[in-house]
């Protein structure tokens, strides 16, 4: 791993965003009225914008690279093109899928610089969540570990919305859309990802990856979130690891028109 630090002594990251449409005719950019997802607006700004100034202004993130929108998009928008010609964020063509676009990109990077990667849905990504997550996945020691929230942790301070949450035997968890990939051996997992992708949405599908006495145990609430890990772990060939993060808006990314209103209404409502 790169000892490339800076002067307080972190590790610094390289940061990817996917930021391409997953079909067509996505509904939040219909709803929005915009060319793609990433530039729908949220208080204003385009939630891509967003991301990419939350991941700017993090103590942890050297350099950011996006994953899409395609070039066609890219061009017919000046405000995001000018990101790009300024050197502000890199860009690359996204691929067909998010694991590979995510593999493409990791190719591209040093492979001895830490990588993080969110999405550009992640319209309430703030600086300190970006930190918190960097610090946290640096002490875990893994090789890929994933930011999580507690499911009660959102509903407290969101009891109206519906966030898919994996249950364990010592809690439930809703995942975050951000992931650090720490090593070289880390790279290999958007691989794995690919068999995953299309059952993001189902937490049984995903587990059942693992093995039917997983999904047994799963299904008996008798499975606790470390056994997964291990499990998991075993199936990457590299060390996964969890960070928990404390903060609900963290779990609220825009999969839906319904998403893109209730991420409008919390932005409006927190402190600039």
């Amino acid at each position: 791993m790169s000892t490339d630090t800076m002067t307080t002594g972190h590790q610094m990251f390289s940061a990817i965003i996917l930021a391409a449409d997953r079909e067509p005719h996505n509904p939040v950019a219909a709803a929005a009225g915009v060319s793609c997802k990433s530039m729908a607006p949220v208080n204003g700004t385009p939630m891509l914008f967003r991301v990419i100034e939350a991941l700017a202004s993090s103590g942890h993130v050297h350099d950011r690279t996006l994953c899409g929108p395609p070039r066609s998009i890219l061009d017919r928008e000046p405000a995001l093109k000018e990101y790009v010609s300024s050197g502000r964020v890199g860009w690359q063509e996204n691929q067909a899928t998010p694991s590979l676009s995510a593999f493409h990109a990791m190719a591209s990077l040093p492979a001895d610089i830490p990588l993080l990667l969110t999405t550009s849905d992640h319209a309430l990504l703030s600086p300190r969540i970006v930190d918190h997550f960097c610090l946290e996945a640096c002490k875990a020691g893994c090789d890929v570990a994933a930011a999580v929230v507690r499911r009660e942790t959102v509903t407290a301070a969101y009891p109206d919305t519906r966030r898919t949450a994996y249950r364990f035997k010592d809690g439930e968890y809703c995942s975050c859309n951000l992931f650090a990939f720490m090593t070289p051996r880390s790279r290999q997992v958007p691989q794995f990802w690919r068999r995953i992708e299309q059952q993001r949405k189902n937490p049984l599908k995903v587990i059942n990856i693992l093995g039917w006495m997983t999904v047994l145990r799963y299904l008996l609430g008798t499975l606790t979130l470390a056994e997964v890990l291990d499990r998991l772990s075993r199936r990457l060939g590299c060390t996964a690891g969890v960070v928990v993060l404390p903060y609900p808006e963290a779990a609220i990314d825009v999969d839906s028109a319904d998403d893109w209103h209730y991420v409008q209404r919390i932005a409006a409502q927190s402190p600039s």
